[in-house]
C-alpha cells in the first residue's frame, strides 16, 4: 500500500499478521500525526528533553526551500570562476546523504570521510584551480574534518590560491565553526537547522549544499519528500511509515534484530548506507535495537521476488524471510524511513534521537593520540602469516596460520550473533576489500556487515556499542607509504587513523566483544592473501 508515491510492501504475511496489532496501536495512539507536529513526549520522559530540540526534521521539505536559491548563486558565482569540482569533507549523515543524493542523480562528488592517507592525497591530487571545499560539520571539532581542512587550506596556498575563498561551511548557528568561519573570511557559512540530529539531516544544509554545489536537484528532492509527507503524518493503516515501523518492531519481538537492506534496481545509489546510519544509531542502544546489514543484490537471498521496477530497498530481518519492499522517490524514501525509524524507536522504548556510545570511541582515540609512545612500536603480534599479522584482544586467540586464527575468531561467535569486518583502508584503492564481506558471509553463515574506519564509527559504531551484544569485530589495518602531516597538530592522518582503529577496538573489548585485528604490512599482497584464507574457513 502507498501515498503520494511511496510504499511499503509487506511480502510475507507472516509478519503482516503479526505487525498488525502494532499498527492498530500506533494508528489508535496518532502517533503519525503527534510526530509530524513534533510531540516530543512520544518516546517516554527519558527522552523528551532530547526529542524537543530533535525534531524539526519533520518539516524540512518546507523550511529548506529558502535553501536554494542561496546554493544555486553560490554555484553560479563559482562557475563563472572556473570552479566545478566539489570536495566534501564530512562525516556521519553530512556526508552519507549528500552522496546518495548526487550518486542518485550522476553528478560528481568528491567524499572525504576518511583518514587514509592514500585517500586524502587522491583527492588533493586533483584540480585544485577548479576545487571547492565543502566542510560539513555541527561543530567544527569533528577529528576527521578538521584535518581536512587543515591540509587543503594548506593545500590551496601552496598552490598559489586564496584559500578562504575556496572553502564553505556547513555548521549549526552559534557553532564555533561558524565563528572560526567568520574569523577566517571564508566563501561562504551555511547555517543548518540546528533542532536536527545528524542521521535526520539529509533535506538540512548538511545534504542540499555539497549535493546541490555538486549540481543534483535538490528542489526535485524536496519535492519528493513534500509528496510524500501528508500521507506519513496520516493516522491511518494505509500510512507506509506506520505499516514499515510496525513490521520492524513485530520483527524485533520475534527475535529478528537484524535488517538485511539490498537494492533491487530502483537507481537509488547508496541508499543502503544512508538507511544503515540511520537505523543502527537511532535504535542501537540499551542493549536492544535494530542491526542494518547492507549487502550486494546477488547475496539478498529471497529477494528475487521485489519489485525490481519500483523498489529501492528491500528488507529482512530474517535473510530469505519476512521480506518487506519499499518504493518511491529518493526524497519520500528518505523521510520514510526517518518516521519509520522514529517509530520503531518508541516500539523498542529507547531514545532514537541520542548516540550515548559514539563518544567513547572519540575519547580512546583522543587518549592514544595525547600519548603518542602507545602508537609507536608498543605493540607486538602474537603471530604473523606472509603479510598479515594478527593483534587479537585478551581472550581471542591468535596462534597458528591465518587460516587457524580466522577460524578461532569466527568460532567465538555467539549463535545467532555476527560479524562486523571492519577495515581502516582506502574506500577507493583498496575497494576490492569490501568483497570479504560476501565471502565472510558465505563460509560462516553469520550476518556480516561491512564497514569503512572511520567512517562506520559514525554509523553502525553506535550499536557495535549499544545494541545486542552478539557481535565479534575483524579489524583490517594496513600500512602507510606517504603520511601526510596534519598542519598545527602532533599526528599525521596515519597516527589518527591508527588511533581510531585502536581506540574502537579497545571500546569493544571492553564491552566484553571480541577483536581481532590483522594488519597488512602490504596492502595488496596481504589482501589477496587474506582472501584466500576466508575461501578455505568454511572448508
Amino acid at each position: 500500500m502507498s501515498g503520494a508515491g511511496i510504499g511499503v510492501d509487506i511480502v510475507d504475511a507472516e509478519l503482516n499478521s503479526k505487525s498488525a496489532a502494532l499498527l492498530s496501536k500506533l494508528v489508535e495512539d496518532k502517533v503519525a500525526s503527534k510526530l509530524a507536529a513534533q510531540d516530543p513526549t512520544l518516546w517516554g520522559p527519558d527522552a523528551e528533553s532530547e526529542a524537543s530540540i530533535r525534531l524539526s526534521w519533520t518539516t524540512l521539505h518546507k523550511t529548506s526551500r529558502s535553501l536554494i536559491g542561496e546554493i544555486e548563486t553560490l554555484r553560479a558565482e563559482l562557475s563563472a570562476e572556473g570552479v566545478d569540482r566539489v570536495v566534501l569533507a564530512g562525516m556521519g549523515g553530512s556526508s552519507l546523504a549528500p552522496e546518495v543524493i548526487t550518486g542518485t542523480d550522476g553528478v560528481a562528488l568528491v567524499v572525504l570521510d576518511t583518514t587514509d592517507p592514500g585517500q586524502v592525497a587522491d583527492a588533493l591530487a586533483g584540480d585544485l584551480s577548479r576545487t571547492v571545499l565543502v566542510v560539513s560539520s555541527k561543530s567544527g571539532g569533528t577529528a576527521e574534518t578538521d584535518s581536512h581542512r587543515r591540509i587543503f587550506a594548506k593545500a590551496f596556498a601552496e598552490a598559489g590560491i586564496d584559500g578562504a575563498s575556496r572553502i564553505v561551511v556547513v555548521t549549526d548557528p552559534g557553532s564555533p565553526f561558524s565563528k572560526l568561519s567568520e574569523t577566517e573570511g571564508y566563501r561562504k557559512t551555511f547555517l543548518a537547522d540546528p533542532n536536527v540530529g545528524g542521521r535526520y539531516s539529509a533535506l538540512t544544509a548538511f545534504g542540499l549544499v555539497p549535493a546541490g554545489l555538486a549540481g543534483a536537484d535538490i528542489a526535485r528532492l524536496l519535492d519528493s519528500a513534500a509528496g510524500a509527507a501528508e500521507a506519513l503524518g496520516a493516522d491511518s493503516a494505509d500510512n507506509p511509515a506506520l505499516r514499515l515501523a510496525a513490521a520492524l518492531g513485530a520483527a524485533h519481538t520475534a527475535g529478528a534484530e537484524k535488517v538485511v537492506l539490498a537494492d533491487t534496481g530502483s537507481g537509488i545509489k547508496g541508499f543502503a548506507d544512508w538507511a544503515e546510519q540511520l537505523i543502527a544509531e537511532s535504535t542501537g542502544k540499551l542493549g536492544t535495537g535494530l542491526l542494518p546489514v547492507a549487502v550486494e543484490s546477488s547475496d539478498a537471498p529471497g529477494f528475487a521476488d521485489a519489485k525490481s521496477d519500483a523498489t529501492p530497498v528491500a528488507i529482512g530481518p530474517v535473510a530469505g524471510a519476512a521480506k518487506i519492499a519499499t518504493s518511491g522517490g529518493l526524497g519520500g524514501q528518505m523521510l520514510l524511513w526517518e518516521f519509520a525509524t522514529a517509530i520503531a524507536g518508541r516500539l523498542l522504548e529507547i531514545n532514537p534521537f541520542d548516540q550515548p556510545d559514539v563518544e567513547s570511541a572519540k575519547a580512546a582515540t583522543r587518549a592514544l593520540l595525547d600519548n603518542p609512545d602507545a602508537l609507536k612500536g608498543g605493540e607486538k603480534p602474537s603471530g604473523v602469516d606472509g603479510h598479515v599479522e594478527f593483534y587479537p584482544a585478551d581472550g581471542v586467540s591468535g596462534e597458528g596460520s591465518l587460516v587457524d586464527v580466522l577460524r578461532a575468531f569466527i568460532a567465538s561467535a555467539p549463535e545467532h550473533g555476527y560479524l562486523a569486518v571492519q577495515a581502516y583502508l582506502d574506500r577507493l584503492d583498496d575497494a576490492s576489500t569490501a568483497l570479504l564481506r560476501q565471502e565472510f558471509a558465505k563460509k560462516t553463515g553469520l550476518q556480516t556487515t561491512f564497514g569503512w574506519g572511520p567512517r562506520f564509527l559514525h554509523s553502525t559504531g553506535q550499536y557495535h556499542k549499544g545494541g545486542h551484544q552478539n557481535g565479534v569485530f575483524l579489524q583490517i589495518s594496513g600500512a602507510v607509504e606517504n603520511d601526510i602531516d596534519v598542519p598545527d597538530r602532533p599526528y599525521t592522518l596515519g597516527v589518527l587513523q591508527h588511533a581510531q582503529a585502536l581506540g574502537d577496538g579497545q571500546v569493544l573489548h571492553e564491552h566484553g566483544r571480541p577483536v581481532l585485528r590483522l594488519h597488512l604490512t602490504d596492502r595488496a599482497a596481504g589482501l589477496a592473501e587474506l582472501v584466500r584464507a576466508v575461501q578455505e574457513v568454511g572448508e
